[in-house]
């Protein structure tokens, strides 16, 4: 394990960088969020990062508190990697840096990689600002199908999760990747682009009607 890193500066805000100013560090966090994650699951949605980093990284995470590593029940009998009570606590962190940089999703370049749950914090954000964060949402791209958590974390302990919801929930979203980016960056509302047609509800939850009777 490599030796603990420091700026040794007697700040908060630098103390906060010694444990996730490593590059890579929030980005495993982001994914994290989904509950728990093998590392080949890791690895595979963390396009670029080599083994050998994300091993690394996955190492100062357990010993800087963020992140633990349990080995599953038979017959799954394989490890993951989970955030812990303090590593949760960077999900706002992660919100507001996702705010703040938002306005960098310009034209997706033909290099940037592309994962549909990469969207699941900025539809967070703005589901709440629609006044429906509440409930089991799925959300359908052309990328992909996920599912989040508004107002309430998974039994697991996650934000956010690939794949279907895992039982019928409370509002339905199918949008494009463009759409999402412009929610991200707050061009339009996600109840205004419900309205202009831009995003199919179905559902009959509360975030659901919220929505449509935007």
């Amino acid at each position: 394990m490599s030796p603990r890193r420091s700026y040794d500066q007697y700040c908060s805000a630098a103390r906060a960088l010694d444990a996730v100013g490593d590059r890579w560090t929030l980005l495993i966090v982001r994914e994290l969020l989904a509950g728990p994650r093998r590392y080949t699951d890791l690895h595979a949605d963390l396009p670029g990062v080599s083994t050998d980093v994300l091993a690394s990284r996955l190492k100062d995470m357990e010993r800087e508190g963020l992140a633990t590593r349990r080995r599953l029940p038979p017959p799954g009998a394989a490890y993951v990697y989970e955030l812990t009570a303090r590593g949760h606590e960077l999900l706002p962190v992660l919100e507001t840096l996702g705010a703040w940089g938002a306005g960098e999703l310009g034209e997706r370049r033909p290099t940037d990689a592309l994962r549909a749950h990469w969207f699941a914090l900025p539809l967070l954000r703005a589901l709440r600002a629609a006044g429906a964060a509440q409930g089991l949402v799925e959300v359908r791209l052309e990328e992909g199908v996920f599912h989040l958590h508004a107002g309430a974390r998974g039994d697991d302990g996650s934000v956010y999760g690939d794949g279907p919801a895992p039982t019928e929930p409370d509002a339905r979203l199918v949008l494009d990747a463009g759409t999402c980016a412009a929610l991200s960056r707050g061009e339009t509302g996600l109840r205004k682009a419900v309205r202009e047609g831009l995003v199919e509800v179905t559902g009959d939850g509360t975030a659901a009607k919220a929505l449509r009777e935007g």
